[in-house]
């Protein structure tokens, strides 16, 4: 691809944090601090990570634009506001380490009771001994709901805590369950992590039934998106202390202060962090970097999930 091509990019300095503008072409890059002066001309988008609306509201000003990079795995909040000629890319990959990580964090952290280590904590108590022992990961079964990239890097985390994992996606394959067997897996679960992208198919996807198959004592750990699980259906089923979740998502979100679900029994809740860690800023800048490198020599791009290929 001759000439300059023309890149808006969300980092202050964009070249220290890319590791250096990619070699061998000629790119112009703006900050996302302020809108370019050219914005007519700007080809190649990165919102910012953290961003509002507006932050996909203003594709409809770059009438040149050809490529949005997202630097997130989820993509359906930005496919309806771009022209038919865009080319979206998510990015598949980058939140793997984090997500799965937070995951295990989620588990461990309801198993052994961590919340109650921290209220004892703050209210400097040392309980002389505990009415129940806390539970081990070690012998339970662990289903992934939705095994893709993620899931593999949770399963590679939960190597070694010497639990068995079951794998359920839209399809099967090769030791993987197709989401029609999941009824009868799930009663199998002593953790049921979700990781499905939000669509049509999997919205309020864990819904009553869902959640009466899982076994008594059982985890729901979401750290896919909020609307995948039925809210009033999982309050229901918390109140009757039969089941635990943990939820790094909710629906709606952000919670609001005063929703059921900040009081309800047997649930921790982390306000969306499961990317935000020190694991993604390297990782989205050598998928940025590539993905430059790639378009500006004519290569074909990695990710794409909307528009045409490039």
């Amino acid at each position: 691809m001759a000439g300059v091509v023309k890149a808006w990019l969300p980092w202050e300095d964009p070249g220290a944090f890319l590791g250096g503008v990619p070699a061998g072409f000629d790119v112009e890059v703006f900050t996302g601090a302020e809108r370019p002066k050219s914005l007519d001309e700007v080809e190649f988008y990165v919102p910012s990570y953290m961003g509002g609306g507006d932050v996909f509201d203003v594709v409809k000003e770059m009438p040149s634009l050809k490529v949005v990079q997202l630097q997130t795995a989820g993509f359906e909040h930005v496919q309806s506001r771009l022209a038919d000629g865009v080319t979206l890319c998510n990015a598949r990959g980058v939140h793997d380490a984090s997500t799965a990580e937070l995951a295990v964090g989620l588990i461990l952290a309801t198993f052994r009771n961590l919340p109650r280590a921290v209220r004892d904590q703050e209210r400097q108590v040392w309980p002389g001994s505990y009415d129940e022992v806390d539970d081990s990961l070690a012998d339970r079964t662990v289903l992934i709901v939705g095994y893709g990239a993620i899931g593999e890097a949770l399963e590679r985390r939960l190597t070694g805590f010497e639990c068995d994992v079951i794998r359920v996606a839209r399809r099967a394959r090769d030791g993987v369950h197709p989401i029609a067997e999941l009824p009868e897996l799930l009663p199998r679960a002593d953790v049921v992590v979700l990781l499905t992208p939000a669509t049509p198919e999997t919205k309020r996807m864990v819904d009553t039934s869902f959640l009466k198959r899982m076994k008594d004592g059982a985890l729901l750990v979401n750290v896919a998106r909020g609307v995948v699980v039925d809210t009033d259906a999982l309050l229901a089923e918390l109140g009757t202390r039969r089941i635990r979740a943990a939820l790094d998502v909710t629906d709606p979100e952000p919670l609001p202060a005063g929703h059921p679900l900040w009081s309800a029994p047997n649930v921790l809740i982390n306000p969306h962090r499961g990317g935000a860690s020190t694991a993604f800023a390297p990782r989205v800048a050598r998928l940025v970097r590539a993905q430059l490198e790639r378009y500006a020599s004519g290569e074909p791009l990695i990710n794409v999930v909307a528009g045409p290929p490039r």
